[in-house]
This record gives structure tokens, sequence and C-alpha cells, in this order.
């Protein structure tokens, strides 16, 4: 189910605080991603109030188009509880994600996902799709959307506009 508002569902185990923060952290992940020439996404997995896992596109960096920000969040998290089950995790990134990373967080069993900004293009938690409310899949999780969704969306037109104007020149 999506909540089109800023508070976290009560599904949630995160104090809206809490989200506000983890969505700071993710948007400091989409700034180095930016830096590196990538899209400004960004990514926090968070566990018992803990940030145990970041990640950021690295798609053109690495030439792989599984490169997005909450696949690499998500390998890192496995690795740092000892178990593809996220079962216990909230994953908190800027925009939101694609099939694929809705796949992999319905795959890994994740607690919930709270995104920055909607993806009129890619979203699949809620734009064009949404696989964590899939009643045929089985796994689904709670979703909220816009947590710094204007600051977020903000960085991504700052880095096409830029991307635009550098291929003008």
């Amino acid at each position: 189910m999506i909540f089109e508002r800023m508070e976290v569902d009560e599904r949630i185990p995160l104090s809206q605080t809490e989200a506000e923060e983890a969505m700071a952290l993710a948007m400091a992940e989409a700034e180095v991603a930016a830096e590196a020439g990538e899209v400004p996404v960004g990514c926090v997995i968070v566990r018992h109030g803990q940030v145990i896992a970041t990640g950021r596109n690295t798609r053109e960096a690495d030439q792989d188009p599984t490169g997005h920000a909450e696949i690499a969040a998500l390998r890192a998290a496995a690795r740092a509880v000892g178990s593809w089950r996220l079962d216990d995790c909230i994953v908190v990134v800027t925009l939101e994600p694609c099939a694929m990373c809705a796949g992999a967080m319905v795959l890994a069993r994740v607690a919930g996902c709270i995104y920055g900004c909607t993806d009129p293009k890619g979203g699949f938690l809620g734009t064009l799709g949404n696989l964590a409310d899939q009643p045929k899949l089985n796994h689904r999780f709670p979703v909220v959307a816009g947590v710094h969704g204007e600051a977020c969306a903000d960085q991504l037109r700052r880095f096409f506009r830029a991307l635009r104007q550098r291929k003008r020149s």
C-alpha cells in the first residue's frame, strides 16, 4: 500500500525523525554518485534503528545495468546481516525504485521502503505498478513516499540540467 504523505506508516519501525535522517544520508550518497557522473540516487538500509548499508548508482562506472543504488545497498546489507533475508530492514532511497529494485526488495523480504520522489518513467512502488503489494508474490511490504521528496527531486533536476548544459557546450 502506498501512502502519499510525509508521515511514516506505523508498520515501518522508524520514527519520522529517523526516516528523515536516513533520507539525508541517502541524499549524501546520491551527491557522491552525481560527483562521479552517475545519476544521483542514493540508498541506505536501516535495521533496528541503525544504518547497516549504503549504496549509490554506479551504472556508468561499472558499465553494469544492475548498478543501482538499491541493489548495492541490498548486497551490502545481506553481507552485514549474514543472510539474504532482510526481513527486519527498511530500505530508504531517494528515488522511487524501478521494477528490478522493487523485485529485489520483494525477494529479500524487506520490512518496508521509504522513498523520496516518484519516478514517472520507471517507478514500480506505486507509479507504473506496485510490486510491494502484488498479491501473487510471496512477500508484501509497506511503502512510504515523499520523505524529503522535493529535495530529492531537486537533486535530480540539478544533475540533469547540468548534464544538458555540458552537452550543449
